[in-house]
């Protein structure tokens, strides 16, 4: 971990791949990951975690799986969304956007379960920057 003050956006100027988180810190035994997305991610849950997400930049759309049926959270930029644990969820963003995400170390990025992966999605804990 750095001891200096880390630039997002030379950060983010480190990778182009979409949809493969970066750690940018750790805070106890939580990453802080980065992630460029466009397009689609994959319907997954994460059985015994929350996932945070706040977009920095762009636009991002969450679908949800819940009791009452599918819905679609839409974020702004700026704008912060926690999925519970035990949600199945699918993030997309049709123009593209840079998130920030806040999950337990060593959280695959598919979750626990999923469907099944396009070649696209970064199978992964996460990649230091």
């Amino acid at each position: 971990m750095s001891a200096q003050p880390i630039d997002i956006d030379t950060a983010y100027a480190t990778f182009d791949a979409i949809w493969s988180p970066r750690i940018l810190a750790n805070v106890n035994d939580y990453d802080v990951r980065i992630a460029k997305v466009k397009g689609e991610h994959v319907w997954h849950v994460h059985e015994d975690t929350d996932e945070f997400f706040l977009v920095l930049d762009g636009e991002l759309a969450i679908g949800l799986r819940e009791d009452g049926g599918e819905r679609v959270v839409t974020l702004p930029r700026g704008s912060v969304f926690v999925v519970p644990r035990g949600v199945f969820h699918k993030p997309s963003s049709d123009g593209g956007a840079r998130i920030l995400l806040f999950e337990p170390s060593g959280t695959l990025s598919v979750g626990d379960r999923h469907e099944e992966v396009p070649a696209y999605v970064d199978v992964t804990v996460g990649h230091r920057v």
